[in-house]
C-alpha cells in the first residue's frame, strides 16, 4: 500500500528564532504552535512530495541519534499538524 503525503498548509508562517525553536503561525484563525528544529525540519519536508518514510530517511542523513522508532515519532507530529489545520494530505 502506498503511503500518503502531506503537504503543509501554504497560508502558515514559519518564524524560526535563534535558539532553534520556531512557531507555526496561522494567520486566518490567530493559533500559533511551537516546535523544536526538528519539527522545523520535518514540516519543511511538508512538500506533497516526501513520504513519512522519505522523511524519516532525511532526519536520519541530516541528523545524528536518530531512534529506530523514529517513524511512529514523525508520524505522530504530522498528525499534531493535520488536526491543527497547519497540513493536510495531498489528495
Amino acid at each position: 500500500m502506498k503511503e500518503k503525503t502531506v503537504v503543509a498548509n501554504l497560508g502558515i508562517i514559519l518564524r524560526e528564532e535563534f535558539d532553534g525553536w520556531a512557531i507555526l503561525f496561522n494567520p486566518e484563525n490567530g493559533d500559533g504552535f511551537g516546535t523544536n528544529q526538528i519539527g522545523v525540519f520535518i514540516f519543511k519536508q511538508l512538500d506533497g512530495k516526501n513520504t513519512i518514510s522519505d522523511i524519516v530517511l532525511g532526519l536520519k542523513t541530516n541528523c545524528d541519534d536518530v531512534p529506530d522508532n523514529a517513524k511512529k515519532y514523525v508520524q505522530a507530529f504530522v498528525d499534531t499538524l493535520l488536526e491543527k489545520g497547519l497540513a493536510g494530505e495531498k489528495l
